[in-house]
């Protein structure tokens, strides 16, 4: 498998087994997610983030996941405004629900989370968790409205995940990611397909979106003219980026990751990535979107 395959990483949020609800025609979440793992498994993608599964979920996914682990889990950490003794609970609760005894990494979901009245407590215990071997890392993950070279500099985590994509180039562009990484701090890219708005057809673009639609269309065609598509083109870009440690990507199902590894096992498409970013800040926000 080529190197940059390797460097995908997957997000299990996507695998649909929180509502653990399956039409009768269709496959039922468990197994399309035995099957999502298995091809991790087989192209040696090397991150398996499971923030955003909880619960039960987390045990199903426990049950599904290839042993031996090879590649490197991501927890999410609990809520700060519960105090540091719930994360720390909760953190290890994941743990024996996933059926691991450590994982490589905790990720906190937003640094807001830090500045609250419980952030620095959250903090210190998550490094309380590292030192008992636990985690190998702690990471935040970041907006790219959150200052993510700030964090990196106040914090000194260990990974910082942050969104970069074709079309969201804000944080390569204005060299962040670059001096993040400069500081030994690793970089794992997010948000790579933003929300899937790229493969979105003119008709299906939400209505706050219609002010970047012609900048869109426009980085259809010139994808097109390159003889190109937009899976390949975006992953294209994304795993290109010298930043980054890893890529994360979300799938739904097997074959939207056998078209995903397919599309990175390919040589990159010769196109000016410069020219295909958009500065459209609802459309690069989909916390700003309405379905």
């Amino acid at each position: 498998m080529s190197l940059t395959v390797s460097k995908l990483g997957l997000a299990a949020a996507q695998f649909g087994l929180d509502g653990m609800n399956a039409s009768p025609r269709s496959r039922s979440p468990e197994i399309e997610a035995r099957d999502i793992l298995s091809i991790a498994a087989r192209a040696r993608l090397s991150v398996l983030d499971v923030s955003g599964v909880y619960g039960r979920s987390e045990s199903v996914l426990g049950d599904l996941i290839p042993r031996p682990v090879s590649c490197r889990v991501t927890l999410a950490a609990a809520r700060a405004d519960r105090g540091p003794d719930f994360v720390e609970a909760e953190a290890r609760a994941s743990l024996r629900r996933l059926g691991l005894e450590r994982a490589d990494t905790i990720v906190v979901q937003s640094p807001s989370e830090l500045f609250g009245a419980h952030g620095p407590a959250m903090w210190d215990r998550l490094h309380r968790l590292r030192e008992q071997g636990l985690f190998r890392n702690i990471g935040i993950s970041a907006h790219a409205t959150d200052d993510p070279v700030g964090v990196a500099r106040r914090f000194k985590p260990d990974i910082i995940q942050a969104p970069a994509s074709l079309l969201d180039q804000r944080l390569l562009a204005d060299g962040s990611l670059q001096r993040i990484a400069g500081m030994g701090v690793e970089v794992q890219l997010r948000s790579i397909f933003l929300n899937g708005l790229l493969f979105l057809p003119p008709d299906r673009v939400p209505a706050q979106l219609k002010g970047a639609s012609g900048r869109l269309s426009r980085v259809r065609r010139m994808i097109a003219e390159g003889r190109s598509d937009p899976l390949q083109a975006a992953l294209g870009f994304a795993l290109s980026r010298p930043e980054a440690s890893a890529v994360i990507v979300g799938v739904t199902s097997a074959a939207e990751l056998s078209a995903v590894v397919a599309a990175a096992s390919s040589p990159p498409p010769d196109l000016d990535w410069d020219e295909m970013a958009i500065d459209d800040p609802v459309a690069l926000d989909p916390r700003r979107w309405v379905a």
